[in-house]
């Protein structure tokens, strides 16, 4: 009997385009807040799903991802508002690096 090797899948960079364009300072505002909530969300829901397993379990990781982006979330704010200030509009490029891992 003949044994064949199957062909290894490439560990190719995909990217995907997110945001690319020039907003106001209140389109950035929606844009970012959207982005930027939603994956607060994902965290809190990943928390509350490790949570109802397990009552005593450690959220520590989860639980810092989530300050951090509150934070990124604050600096958005500042940029936008420096922008709106300074009567700016602001330039968004957002793009998602995704690869395959073992």
């Amino acid at each position: 009997m003949e044994t064949k090797e199957l062909p290894k899948v490439k560990k190719q960079l995909k990217t995907i385009q997110l945001v690319d364009g020039t907003f106001t300072p209140s389109e950035a505002s929606d844009v970012i807040s959207a982005l930027l909530d939603e994956k607060i969300n994902f965290h809190k829901i990943q928390r509350l799903q490790v949570w109802e397993g397990n009552h005593k379990c450690n959220t520590h990781g989860l639980d810092g991802r989530i300050q951090q982006l509150i934070k990124e979330k604050q600096l958005a704010k500042e940029i936008i508002n420096e922008a709106r200030a300074k009567g700016t509009n602001i330039s968004i490029n957002g793009t998602l690096s995704l690869k395959f891992v073992d």
